[in-house]
């Protein structure tokens, strides 16, 4: 198969287990590991018919990046990317988030993993060979770079036009003309746009946006967040209004 990388660590080979947006040619566990934790992994291996072998510190030594891998391995394919419209689907208030500009991998598998956790409907990213990375944004992320649903574009405004037809309103972050995140109402479906330290939100995009939002400082600082505070703090923002509505809509 071409285009086969390596995995690293118990919790990144299970999440593209569990993913099932690769194809997993096979599993390796050190011969010598005899840790409890990795029970569910040959459990998991075992109902899905993945070839699992045991392998001798040496073959990890040329194999693994690092130590950090804990004695699991695997050899994967290429990552496998959802239509735009599967992002959407049993989805009641679609909450579809597109990370683009972020050129450092540990910093997007860390943006990711907030966004997962925040509970987005789907990730959009721009078309770019992350087959190199892999590992590095699997392991950042804690597996949910595997897990969550992720559609590649063209362009930033590819997506949202798509999106807007949709209907769903089309956010992004902006340092000018921009109403502060907590004075927004961000319950309603969206498709936000997060850029990267660097590049930031091409002038266009801002333009067509439907909303834009600015995080608030607690004093004067001139610097904007790094990618992966900003994006925990929008999400959490969004989580957090959400549930507030969904529980006064109880009442």
């Amino acid at each position: 198969m071409s285009e086969q990388t390596w995995l690293e660590g118990r919790i990144s080979v299970e999440a593209a287990i569990r993913g099932q947006n690769r194809v997993i040619e096979t599993v390796y566990i050190r011969r010598t590991k005899k840790d409890r934790s990795f029970s569910g992994l040959l459990r998991l291996t075992k109902s899905l018919n993945i070839p699992v072998k045991f392998e001798n510190d040496a073959f990890f030594t040329d194999h693994a990046r690092g130590r950090s891998h804990g004695g699991v391995l695997a050899l994967v394919g290429p990552r496998r990317f959802s239509p735009l419209e599967e992002l959407l689907v049993g989805a009641k208030v679609p909450m579809i988030v597109m990370i683009d500009g972020v050129e450092d991998p540990f910093n997007f598998g860390q943006a990711v993993r907030a966004l997962y956790a925040a509970g987005v409907s789907g990730l959009v990213v721009r078309k770019r060979n992350w087959l190199s990375a892999a590992n590095v944004v699997t392991r950042s992320s804690a597996g949910a770079s595997e897990l969550i649903l992720t559609a590649v574009v063209d362009s930033a405004l590819d997506a949202a036009r798509f999106f807007r037809e949709q209907g769903l309103l089309i956010a992004c972050t902006a340092r000018k003309s921009a109403l502060s995140l907590y004075d927004s109402d961000l319950t309603q479906p969206l498709f936000l746009l997060i850029g990267g330290e660097k590049r930031g939100i091409t002038r266009s995009f801002l333009d067509q946006a439907d909303l834009r939002l600015q995080i608030p400082y607690g004093r004067s600082f001139e610097q904007s967040l790094g990618v992966t505070a900003s994006t925990a703090v929008l999400a959490f923002e969004i989580l957090r209004q959400r549930a507030l509505a969904s529980q006064e809509a109880v009442l």
